[in-house]
C-alpha cells in the first residue's frame, strides 16, 4: 500500500508538471484565449527597463505610481495587487507581473476615466525623475501581448511594434538652460480584435491579435471634480517640479527657476493624478497566429545583413575547408603513401640520403611495433657521429612517440571538457527548439527555463566525457573527478551570479535573484546536476574505459626546438580566433542589439542563428585542425590544451568586441549597470569559448589519432 501511495503521488506530480508545461507553450490554433462582449480583461503590469541601465524596476513597487486597490475583478478570479507566478527564467530577466487595476472590457470603449492620485514625497520625486532621466520604458501585458507603440516603417507600407511605452520626457528650459522632466500620467490603450476561429467565433466571441499603448502627459490643475482633465488635447504636462504647485510662484520666470530636489523641503509632496482611456479597434488584416509578427516587422527589414552574415561565412568556411582539404588529401596521404612504398624495401623505411645538422631523437625502442618506432629503431642503430637524421623523417612524424603524452594538469583539462561537452547538448537542444517554433517569445522566459533544463540534464554527458578524458590522461579517482566536473563551471557561474546580485540587491532592482531561487538553484545541483553528472562519471570510466590510443608514448620526452613567433603559444591562439570571429561578427550586430539596445525586442530569426552556428562550427573544427598540423610539423607535441585554446580563441575577440560596443552603441552610465555589463559579457564569452573550445579539442584528438593510426604498422 505505501508503495502504491508513492507511485500515486509521483504521478500526480508528473502530471501536473506536464500541464504546467504544456500552459508555457504557445501553441497557434490551440491557445486561443477568446472573449465575449463585455467580458473582464485583466491588464498585467510587468517592469521598467532602459537601454540606458541594466537596472530593472517592478512597475507596481514605483513609489509614485497608484498602489494597488485588492479589489476583485469579476469574471477572472484575480485580485488586484497579486503576483502571477513566474517560471525560473522569467525570474532570472526581471520579470514581476502583477494584477492591476485598470478595468478593461471587451468591445467597451473608454473616452476618459480616472484612476487614482498618488501623492508623493521628495523620495518618491527623486525616483521618478531618475526613471524619466534614464528613459526608462514600461511593459503591460494583455492576453500575453505586451503593451507596444506602434510606429511605421521607412517607406511607410508596414506598421510594426516596439514593446514598452516610455515612463516621461525630458525637456530644456529656454530661460535657464536646464532640463525639465515630465511624467506621462495618462494612457490610451487601443485594444485590436477579430473574431474568434471556430465555434466561439459562431458565438460571437472575439480574440486581441493587437496591444496599443500611447503615452501622454496632462497636468494636474483644471480638473473635475471625479478627476478627469476639461481636455485630453492640446494640455500642459505633468512636470516633475514641487514649484509648480507653489503657492509662492508668482510668475512664468519663477516658476521656471531651476529645481533642485536636494534643496527642496523635506515635507515637500507633488500629487499626481492617473487617468487612461481605452479604445477597441477590429483589425481583420491579422491573424491570431501571426499576432507577434508586428513585433519582428522592423528586424525583417534586416534580412538582407542576415543573408550577407550568411555569404560571408560560407566563404570563410569554404577557404578553410580547401586547406584542410589540401592538409589531408595531398600533404598527409602522400606522406604515409611514400613511406608504405619504401616500407617494402628491404623491410625497413626512410634509409637514403641523410640530412646533417639535424637533431637526434631520443633513444627509444622498436618493441610496440609502430612504423616509426621501428624507423628511431634504425635510426639509432645506423646513428653515425655526426649526429644525423634520415631525411624523410621531418616534421609532424618525428614526434610520433609524444605525441600522445599525457598533457601537463591534464585532470583539470578532463573536467572542462565536460563542462564544454554539457554546453553543446544544451545549445543544440536551444537552437533546435527555437527554430521549430516551441521556444517563441509567447513563452516568455521559456529560453532561459529550457537552457536551464537542458544543462542539467546533459549532466549525464558531462560526466560521461569527462571520465573518459579523465582516465586517458591516467586518473583513477573518478568520483573526485565527477565532483570536480559537476562544480567548476556551475561552481563559478553561481559565485559570480551571487556576488553581483548583492549589488542589484542594493539598488532594489527586479532583476536582483530572490533567495527562494537561488536555494532553489543549489537544489537542483545538488539533488539532479551532481547525480547525473555522477551516472555518467561512472559509466565513462568503468564501462566505456580509457581512449585507445594508435602509438604509445615513449619514456623520455623529445625536446622541443624553439618555435617562430607566430607559432608561440598567445600568437597561435589570437591568430587562430580572427577566423571564427569573422565567420559570425556580423550576425553578433543582431544578437548584441537584442539583448543590450532593443531589451524590449524579440530575438527571432533562429533560422539563421542556426545555419550561422553550424558553419561556426565546421570553421573552428577545421581552425583547430589546421593549426594542429602546423604545430606538429614545427615538432611541437604539445597540442592538449592548445587545440581547446585555439577551438576557444573567438572568446576573447568577442569580448573585445564587447568593449568596443560598450564605447560606441550604447548609453549605459552607473558603476553598477557598467559592472553588470561586463560582468555579463565575460560570462557569456566564458561560455562561447568553453563551448567552442571542447569541439576545438575533440576535433583536434579525432585528427591526431586518425594520422598516427594510419601510419601504425599492425
Amino acid at each position: 500500500m505505501a508503495a502504491d501511495y508513492r507511485i500515486s503521488r509521483a504521478s500526480w506530480a508528473i502530471l501536473l508538471l506536464c500541464l504546467q508545461l504544456a500552459q508555457a507553450f504557445y501553441i497557434p490554433g490551440w491557445s486561443i484565449k477568446s472573449y465575449a462582449e463585455g467580458e473582464r480583461i485583466p491588464l498585467f503590469v510587468n517592469k521598467v527597463y532602459s537601454d540606458n541601465t541594466q537596472i530593472q524596476y517592478a512597475y507596481s513597487e514605483l513609489p509614485f505610481v497608484c498602489p494597488s486597490s485588492g479589489r476583485h475583478h469579476p469574471g477572472t478570479g484575480l485580485i488586484s495587487g497579486s503576483n502571477v507566478a513566474l517560471n525560473l527564467g522569467e525570474v532570472l530577466r526581471g520579470d514581476r507581473i502583477t494584477v492591476s487595476d485598470y478595468e478593461l472590457e471587451m468591445g467597451k470603449d473608454e473616452e476618459a476615466r480616472y484612476l487614482c492620485s498618488q501623492k508623493v514625497d521628495k523620495a518618491g520625486l527623486k525616483k521618478a525623475i531618475e526613471v524619466v532621466d534614464k528613459g526608462y520604458v514600461a511593459e503591460w501585458i494583455v492576453d500575453n501581448l505586451p503593451g507596444a507603440t506602434s510606429f511605421v516603417t521607412v517607406d511607410k507600407s508596414r506598421k510594426y511594434y516596439a514593446s514598452g511605452f516610455k515612463m516621461g520626457y525630458e525637456e530644456v528650459s529656454v530661460i535657464t538652460g536646464q532640463p525639465r522632466y515630465f511624467l506621462n500620467n495618462h494612457v490610451t490603450l487601443v485594444i485590436r480584435y477579430r473574431g474568434a476561429p471556430g465555434k466561439d467565433g459562431q458565438q460571437g466571441k472575439k480574440v486581441i491579435v493587437g496591444f496599443e499603448v500611447y503615452a501622454k502627459s496632462i497636468e494636474a490643475e483644471n480638473r473635475d471634480a471625479s478627476g478627469l482633465p476639461a481636455s485630453l488635447h492640446d494640455v500642459a504636462g505633468l512636470e516633475l517640479n514641487f514649484n509648480k504647485t507653489s503657492t509662492n510662484a508668482t510668475s512664468i520666470e519663477d516658476m521656471d527657476m531651476p529645481f533642485d530636489i536636494d534643496s527642496a523641503p523635506d515635507d515637500a509632496t507633488l500629487t499626481i493624478p492617473y487617468t487612461y482611456s481605452v479604445y477597441f479597434r477590429e483589425d481583420d488584416k491579422l491573424d491570431w497566429a501571426n499576432r507577434w509578427d508586428l513585433y519582428f516587422v522592423n528586424q525583417e527589414d534586416s534580412n538582407n545583413i542576415h543573408w550577407l552574415a550568411i555569404v560571408n561565412s560560407l566563404v570563410i568556411s569554404g577557404l578553410l575547408t580547401a586547406v584542410v582539404a589540401v592538409i589531408l588529401a595531398r600533404t598527409i596521404r602522400g606522406d604515409l603513401k611514400g613511406y608504405k612504398e619504401s616500407g617494402m624495401e628491404e623491410g625497413k623505411l626512410g634509409i637514403g640520403k641523410r640530412r646533417k645538422g639535424s637533431r637526434s631523437p631520443r633513444k627509444t625502442s622498436a618493441e610496440h611495433g609502430g612504423l616509426l618506432e621501428k624507423v628511431d629503431a634504425e635510426v639509432q642503430a645506423d646513428e653515425s657521429s655526426d649526429d644525423e637524421v634520415p631525411e624523410d623523417i621531418t616534421g609532424w612524424k618525428l614526434v610520433h612517440a609524444d605525441v600522445f603524452r599525457q598533457p601537463p594538469h591534464g585532470l583539470l583539462l578532463a573536467p572542462l571538457v565536460g563542462s564544454g561537452m554539457q554546453l553543446v547538448f544544451m545549445s543544440i537542444g536551444l537552437v533546435a527548439l527555437s527554430c521549430f517554433g516551441v521556444l517563441n517569445p509567447s513563452f516568455r522566459g521559456g529560453f532561459i527555463s529550457t537552457g536551464f533544463a537542458l544543462f542539467i540534464v546533459a549532466g549525464v554527458f558531462s560526466g560521461y566525457f569527462s571520465a573518459r578524458v579523465y582516465k586517458t590522461f591516467g586518473g583513477s579517482n573518478f568520483r573526485q573527478n565527477a565532483i570536480v566536473t559537476a562544480t567548476l563551471f556551475p561552481g563559478l557561474l553561481f559565485a559570480t551570479v551571487f556576488i553581483l546580485n548583492l549589488f542589484v540587491w542594493a539598488q532594489a532592482s527586479s532583476t536582483a535573484i530572490p533567495l527562494g531561487t537561488l536555494f532553489g538553484l543549489v537544489a537542483l545541483w545538488l539533488l539532479i546536476q551532481l547525480p547525473l553528472v555522477y551516472v555518467g562519471s561512472w559509466y565513462g570510466f568503468n564501462r566505456a574505459g580509457a581512449y585507445s590510443h594508435p602509438i604509445k608514448a615513449s619514456t623520455i620526452p623529445r625536446q622541443i626546438p624553439q618555435q617562430a613567433w607566430y607559432m608561440r603559444s598567445l600568437q597561435t591562439i589570437l591568430l587562430a580566433g580572427l577566423v571564427p570571429f569573422a565567420v559570425i561578427f556580423i550576425e553578433l550586430l543582431f544578437v548584441f542589439r537584442s539583448l543590450w539596445q532593443d531589451k524590449s525586442g524579440y530575438y527571432y530569426v533562429f533560422g539563421f542563428l542556426a545555419v550561422v552556428s553550424t558553419i561556426l562550427i565546421l570553421a573552428v573544427m577545421e581552425t583547430t585542425i589546421i593549426a594542429v598540423y602546423i604545430q606538429l610539423c614545427s615538432e611541437n607535441y604539445h597540442w592538449w590544451w592548445q587545440s581547446f585554446f585555439v577551438g576557444g580563441a573567438s572568446s576573447i575577440w568577442i569580448f573585445l568586441y564587447c568593449i568596443y560596443y560598450y564605447m560606441n552603441h550604447l548609453h549605459i552610465t552607473g558603476l553598477v549597470s557598467t559592472m553588470l555589463f561586463f560582468s555579463y559579457s565575460f560570462l557569456a564569452c566564458l561560455v562561447y569559448g568553453l563551448l567552442t573550445g571542447t569541439i576545438g579539442f575533440l576535433t583536434a584528438y579525432a585528427f591526431v589519432r586518425r594520422i598516427y593510426g594510419a601510419i601504425k604498422v599492425d
